[in-house]
């Protein structure tokens, strides 16, 4: 599904308002804030999970919301770390 290219998202599914997206990011996660809701679901490895300004641990089978706008990022992921990502609802300007 991913290359080896760093921060690689993959889109694999678009139905109405709702995107899902595969992601695995490589070396560091640069996200910025997203205009809509969204949850991560931990396919594979571990991280920690930096939001809003909390700092958790999360593995495979965790689920994380974050609402549109809030900062957010992984960090000191392992090498196999990997989630869907489904972004939901009307984008928030």
């Amino acid at each position: 599904l991913l290359s080896k290219e760093k921060n690689k998202f993959v889109d694999v599914m678009t139905n109405g308002k709702m995107t899902v997206e595969y992601y695995a990011p490589k070396l560091i996660d640069e996200q910025n804030p997203h205009k809509k809701d969204e949850l991560y679901i931990i396919t594979s490895g571990n991280s920690y999970f930096y939001r809003n300004g909390e700092t958790i641990e999360c593995k495979q089978g965790d689920v994380i919301f974050v609402p549109a706008h809030m900062e957010h990022r992984f960090i000191n992921f392992s090498d196999d770390f990997a989630t869907w990502v489904i972004f939901y609802g009307e984008e928030i300007y």
